[in-house]
């Protein structure tokens, strides 16, 4: 019979890629991974692993077990996350990562209703202090954030060094997600044309008018750093328009180009959710030619339904659609001085 603590192992593998990083991940020593390989070849029958230079590289009966690994990882997730639901007053920690943009708006209401203040227990607990009496949600848990990209995120959802992966995808630039992954889209917003109002003028551009981009291949161009998908993004938005952005400044943060595009400084794509909480020196435009971004959730399979995780999911969902339903509600996709989720 196949031993699941030598699947994991096998698992572990895959993701870290080496020997001595699967030991670290899993505080074992290198001797006992390959120990514990080695027992695994045994039982199965076949090698599950080969060299490969200096490195283990997976066979092909490697692989299969690693996909069903998967699967059984999931069952024993979901059946730990029933026990959990069945459990009153238990403190969990949710680990979570998350692009920039959605770690400054959807995440901070987490930690005003449901991160616990007081990260020791109480031993004589007040339920009035201890729940948010607006929404119902306790107010237990011990939040970890990680500001990542997502691709990053995603990475560390497979490592499990993280339980819950906030990200992103582009209608120009798809993302993929191990199908065994569980998702949940919370909004789709769209991509935006900001200018110096001067600029938007020249250009004939009324405030709120649709833009197209075909027409401004001569302008000077903001972006995120080229290691972003954000920068992929408008790369592809404007060789979709017929042109290769002229760019004159790099900047992985959108305040940084929104403040640059406020002097005239050149012109920047800016998802929604990014634009600063003043957008008064901005000119915004949607897109001739839309573009939209799809803020998600993605947990590994069966974690969904943890009652700590779950309450997480359920708040963000909440914070996103008030967001959505408030900018959505405008036009031209401009934002109040005051549009953060309280």
């Amino acid at each position: 019979m196949l031993d699941v603590r030598r699947l994991r192992i096998l698992q572990h593998l895959a993701a870290y890629g080496t020997v001595a990083a699967t030991a670290d991940a899993l505080h074992l020593t290198a001797p006992a991974v390959s120990q514990h390989l080695a027992a695994l070849q045994k039982e199965a029958g076949t090698p599950v692993v080969e060299k490969h230079g200096r490195t283990l590289r997976l066979t092909a009966a490697g692989e299969l077990l690693v996909a069903h690994t998967e699967v059984i990882l999931a069952e024993l997730a979901a059946a730990e996350s029933g026990l959990a639901a069945l459990q009153s007053g238990r403190r969990g920690t949710v680990r979570i990562s998350a692009f920039a943009s959605a770690a400054r708006t959807l995440v901070p209401p987490l930690f005003e209703r449901l991160a616990d203040p007081d990260p020791d227990p109480d031993p004589d607990p007040d339920p009035a202090r201890g729940a948010d009496s607006h929404t119902g949600f306790a107010r237990d848990l011990s939040l970890r954030l990680s500001v990542q990209e997502p691709d990053e995120a995603l990475d560390e959802l497979h490592k499990r060094s993280t339980d819950l992966a906030l990200v992103h995808s582009y209608s120009v630039l798809p993302r993929g997600v191990p199908a065994v992954w569980e998702q949940t889209v919370l909004m789709e917003e769209p991509v935006l044309l900001a200018l110096h109002p001067d600029r938007a003028a020249a250009e004939g551009l009324a405030a709120g008018q649709p833009a197209d981009l075909s027409r401004l291949a001569h302008l000077p161009w903001l972006t995120p750093g080229p290691e972003t998908s954000c920068y992929e993004m408008i790369q592809r938005a404007c060789g979709a328009a017929g042109f290769v952005p002229d760019i004159r400044a790099f900047s992985s943060d959108f305040s940084v180009l929104t403040a640059l595009a406020a002097v005239d400084a050149g012109a920047v794509l800016v998802p929604r959710m990014a634009l600063p909480d003043n957008t008064a020196p901005l000119s915004l435009h949607p897109l001739v030619r839309p573009v939209s971004r799809t803020v998600f959730t993605v947990s590994r399979a069966g974690t969904g339904k943890h009652p700590d995780l779950r309450a997480v999911l359920d708040l963000l969902h909440e914070t996103a659609t008030a967001l959505d339903d408030r900018d959505g509600s405008r036009p031209d996709g401009a934002s109040a001085p005051s549009r953060r989720p309280s």
